[in-house]
């Protein structure tokens, strides 16, 4: 008797093993119907797509950051000119920082012309629904490369005009920085 016990629930276990493994496998109809199956393609899911919805996402805040960033950048040089007269009154040099913001100045409407067919490409989402979840792939591709070639367009446009500027201001704080007393 003593025997039969440890026996009786191994033999269980094992049971329960072997019933749980083969609930696991596909059944042999669905399957081989399922398989040979082969003139509808399956449909593409909306989970199917994650990162090219995350791409769609991403290229839109980019190119909002653009918009907003062109639509202040007459404030910006204005009020950057208006920091260079203060430092012209006070007989600082300020030749390279007035030189680095009229070059920025003279770029803005090229970048605004090659940043404005964006607006267009996010207005027809072609490929993708108000939500930015994919509805056809292939115009969904399409899409975010026409939107990162404009994208790309704008950077270009630009000519590093923001990057020479901001060198040119660290370089006039490095020689204007004021002494401690």
């Amino acid at each position: 008797m003593f025997k039969l016990i440890p026996f009786i629930k191994k033999f269980a276990l094992s049971a329960l093993v072997l019933a749980i493994g083969l609930a696991a496998l596909p059944s042999t109809g669905a399957s081989a119907a399922g398989l040979s199956d082969q003139t509808t393609p399956p449909a593409i899911q909306v989970a199917d797509n994650p990162r090219l919805e995350l791409a769609w996402a991403r290229a839109q805040a980019l190119y909002q950051r653009e918009d907003t960033r062109l639509a202040r950048s007459s404030d910006f040089i204005n009020k950057a000119q208006v920091l260079i007269d203060k430092a012209d009154q006070k007989g600082w040099d300020t030749s390279a920082v007035q030189a680095a913001l009229d070059a920025l100045a003279s770029v803005i409407p090229a970048v605004q012309a090659a940043h404005a067919p964006g607006a267009a490409i996010l207005a027809s989402h072609a490929g993708f629904d108000e939500n930015g979840h994919v509805t056809d792939r292939s115009a969904a591709i399409e899409t975010l490369k026409a939107l990162a070639q404009v994208l790309k367009d704008t950077r270009t446009a630009m000519e590093d005009t923001g990057r020479a500027l901001r060198e040119a201001v660290r370089a006039f704080r490095t020689a204007h920085h004021p002494t401690t007393p």
